[in-house]
């Protein structure tokens, strides 16, 4: 939690986009809830517009917040596998109603303006 730390926060919302906002670490903790435990290069796989850079960073600040966890195998060459904690967990009804959200609006709104532009 070292990025949240010294972080105010105005109410609880807050501090939940805090911690799962951002264009990437949705992504990420669904596809480890939808379909466990990941490696890197799986997740670079499944999310093939994020640099390498940037999915090395959500996954550390995910983990600093107790979102995911890392295992690290103690082999060569080194195994590291990535799955959502128990905390993590817990984000998956959020993040199925925000899925359920946005494709309700993209079948109301999105179409109603297809259809206005085409007349």
């Amino acid at each position: 939690m070292g990025h949240l730390t010294n972080k105010k926060f105005n109410c609880e919302k807050e501090l939940t986009l805090s911690i799962i906002g951002g264009k990437w670490k949705m992504l990420i903790m669904w596809y480890l809830g939808k379909e466990g435990t990941k490696r890197f290069g799986e997740l670079k796989s499944l999310i093939p517009d994020i640099t390498q850079r940037m999915l090395v960073s959500q996954l550390r600040e995910l983990e600093d917040d107790l979102i995911v966890q890392r295992k690290v195998y103690p082999i060569v060459p080194p195994k590291v596998e990535y799955s959502l904690t128990d905390l993590g967990e817990s984000l998956l009804p959020i993040l199925d109603s925000m899925y359920e959200w946005g494709k309700n609006y993209m079948d109301t709104v999105l179409k109603d303006q297809k259809k206005s532009e085409s007349i």
